[in-house]
């Protein structure tokens, strides 16, 4: 009889990683799980996103499926490990110079019509911007996401349609690490919640 080969689920892992004075941080997070961050504005809960995409100097290590990202090209880990940061950077005229390839179903699923790719970005408000730079971001198809208050401009109705693409990223095997001040989208999203309690990242309940 022919044996099963088993393949193990992906997993990110932080070992003794610190920046900005944090303590050592020891987290492990398997496919399909969502880590929640919340703290004080300025207790660095932006710049720990920015430390795990290799963005910025930082002790410790990150791991994905057990390889260390200082053995990646900067390049190459921010395509397994993508941020989107509270602020997201344009650099094209038009939307569509901006996507490698076109991502028509998410698309749809945030409220917008193909006409999108053909926008100038300086007609794009906040809140549309924040959304298609998810959208910019999942066509990449990273491994992890870094998500740094990804709804902090949009109403509620757009709220739920970035929460139900998070969502189906996660039941396909993603894993994000979630920084929000909301506590209601945490416990919508989060399978655990972490806060930054002065130089400390500690484990609260949900």
């Amino acid at each position: 009889m022919e044996q099963q080969q088993i393949t193990e689920s992906p997993v990110f892992t932080l070992q003794d990683l610190s920046v900005n004075g944090l303590d050592a941080i020891n987290i492990s997070m398997d496919a399909g799980e969502c880590i929640a961050i919340s703290g004080p504005s300025g207790s660095g809960k932006s710049l720990l996103l920015r430390a795990l995409a290799d963005l910025i100097p930082h002790q410790g290590e990150a791991y994905y499926n057990g390889q260390a990202c200082s053995s990646f090209l900067p390049t190459q880990w921010r395509k397994q490990v993508g941020l989107l940061p509270a602020e997201s950077f344009w650099w094209e005229e038009h939307v569509g110079e901006h996507f490698a390839q076109q991502c028509d179903e998410k698309l749809k699923a945030l409220g917008f019509s193909t006409d999108v790719y053909n926008w100038l970005v300086s007609r794009c408000s906040t809140g549309e911007r924040q959304r298609l730079a998810l959208l910019r971001l999942l066509c990449l198809q990273p491994k992890v996401l870094l998500l740094d208050e990804p709804t902090a401009s949009l109403d509620q109705e757009n709220v739920k349609a970035v929460e139900l693409l998070i969502k189906d990223y996660l039941q396909q095997g993603g894993m994000v690490i979630l920084v929000s001040h909301d506590r209601n989208q945490i416990q919508r999203l989060a399978t655990r919640h972490f806060k930054i309690e002065g130089k400390q990242l500690v484990e609260v309940s949900l």
